[in-house]
């Protein structure tokens, strides 16, 4: 299993003024569509599909396992005729939500606009600890989500499926 390593922040407003003066980069946009098949307090089996700018789509099987800023994880490719199997007559609402990838300074943020809920995060992935704990974040980030249950997709994606 491979390590996740990063930590997840609230934003205010997308920081449309740093990519207009280039310290930012944009590095791709997509469309996520993601949906949990199994999961318990400290894991998670989900399914995605990723549409990427030009319309095409792609699929992955994830598992997580863990709390925090450290985390497990397993991601690979899977088909759509498997992806299609594995929802079909599930009645499950995936978690609707466009990624912004973007770069400076030699990290990449990813930033999260979720379509079913008024919400704005971005996350920061880190290649080992350290990294993680020395990062300070830039002034155009919000407080630091952290651990915070509720800011969890899996947690959003659970209240989705009550409404």
């Amino acid at each position: 299993m491979g390590a996740e390593i990063e930590r997840k922040y609230l934003l205010p407003a997308f920081p449309a003024a740093e990519l207009a003066n280039n310290e930012l980069i944009q590095v791709s946009k997509q469309y996520i569509y993601q949906t949990y098949l199994a999961f318990s307090d400290d894991q998670e089996i989900r399914v995605r599909q990723l549409v990427d700018s030009s319309g095409e789509s792609h699929y992955t099987h994830t598992f997580k396992s863990g709390h925090g800023m450290v985390r497990e994880e397993v991601e690979y490719s899977i088909t759509e005729p498997i992806y299609k199997q594995l929802l079909e007559r599930t009645g499950l609402i995936p978690l609707e939500k466009i990624r912004t990838t973007l770069e400076a300074d030699g990290l990449t943020y990813e930033i999260d606009e979720y379509k079913q809920i008024d919400l704005l995060v971005v996350e920061v992935e880190f290649s080992d600890l350290q990294a993680a704990q020395q990062f300070v974040p830039p002034t155009w980030f919000g407080r630091e989500l952290g651990s915070e249950e509720e800011f969890r997709n899996k947690s959003m994606w659970v209240a989705l499926q009550k409404r």
